[in-house]
């Protein structure tokens, strides 16, 4: 037992240094790592610093690029000759705010005459701007003139199918294509006397929907509470015919603009007279040539 003991302490010392070896490696390779992990932290921190270098290179580069080009558009707005220099006036505002000090263009004088061009443009400009969206002058009287009422024949209606009061028709205006049209006159005059039959319509009322069909034209009538009769065009008129009123010239609007009431102004005007004759203001409703546009029967009525 004795003899052994000699090994036993043996063992148990190499033992204990095995431990304090492998500790040991331990805290190699623990110290490894975190050298490894630093070593790694600074080459990203390099390309970070590398790739931020480059970026600040190119901001610069763009910076002198605007520079550049801030200039010469400023140069270009001075450039530009007086009469054009108030429709660049924002431009040339935008240029100096940039760079104040480095404008050179002389001041325009308060009280510097227009030429004669810019007098004409203006005036030219003025009287485009007269012009309303649907194409009629505002400065036009509001009369009689500014409707396009023309000759047409109804080539076939019938009824609407989803109103009964109400007729659909194609009609012949001399056109390419037949316009379709909504009226409400089937309480007044029956299918029959609606196919192929010559009327008045006015044609330039902008188009509006009825029950879903847009209607793009109106059948002119005599009208009271009671009753209600289409208007005859001359024997010898055709579809496409002008209806004219002596006295009041002119050329009819393109489209009427609803927000002007044009049409509202002029229908209190419209008149059958004693001898049933359509009129407005007492000029008849004539095509040259032909002869005047009538009610059957219905005399001293209103029109619409």
């Amino acid at each position: 037992m004795s003899a052994n003991n000699p090994v036993l302490n043996r063992l148990e010392q190499r033992t204990v240094e095995a431990d304090e070896v492998i500790e040991y490696l331990k805290q190699q390779v623990l110290l490894l790592k975190e050298k490894a992990i630093l070593q790694a932290s600074i080459r990203e921190e390099k390309k970070l610093r590398v790739e931020n270098a480059k970026l600040k290179k190119d901001v610069e580069e763009l910076k002198k690029q605007l520079i550049e080009k801030e200039k010469r558009n400023r140069v270009k707005e001075i450039a530009v000759p007086a009469a054009a220099a108030v429709q660049s006036s924002s431009k040339v505002l935008v240029s100096e705010t940039v760079k104040p000090a480095a404008s050179t263009a002389p001041a325009v004088p308060a009280n510097k005459e227009k030429s004669p061009k810019e007098n004409e443009d203006k005036k030219k400009k003025k009287g485009e701007n007269k012009k309303s969206i649907g194409g009629e002058d505002e400065s036009k009287p509001i009369d009689v003139s500014r409707l396009d009422l023309r000759v047409g024949r109804i080539m076939t209606a019938k009824k609407h199918p989803d109103a009964d009061s109400l007729y659909l028709e194609e009609v012949d205006v001399g056109e390419a294509t037949p316009r379709t049209v909504v009226s409400g006159l089937v309480k007044h005059v029956p299918i029959e006397q609606m196919q192929n039959r010559m009327a008045v319509l006015l044609c330039n009322l902008k188009a509006a929907k009825m029950r879903g069909v847009v209607s793009q034209a109106m059948v002119m009538c005599a009208s009271s509470p009671d009753k209600v009769e289409i208007l005859d065009p001359p024997s010898g008129a055709v579809p496409g015919d002008r209806v004219t009123f002596q006295g009041f010239p002119g050329e009819p609007d393109k489209e009427l603009n609803p927000k002007k009431k044009v049409w509202e102004q002029i229908q209190p005007d419209l008149r059958t007279d004693g001898q049933c004759t359509a009129t407005y203001k007492g000029a008849a409703f004539e095509i040259t040539g032909k002869g005047v546009c009538k009610a059957q029967t219905m005399s001293n009525s209103g029109i619409k």
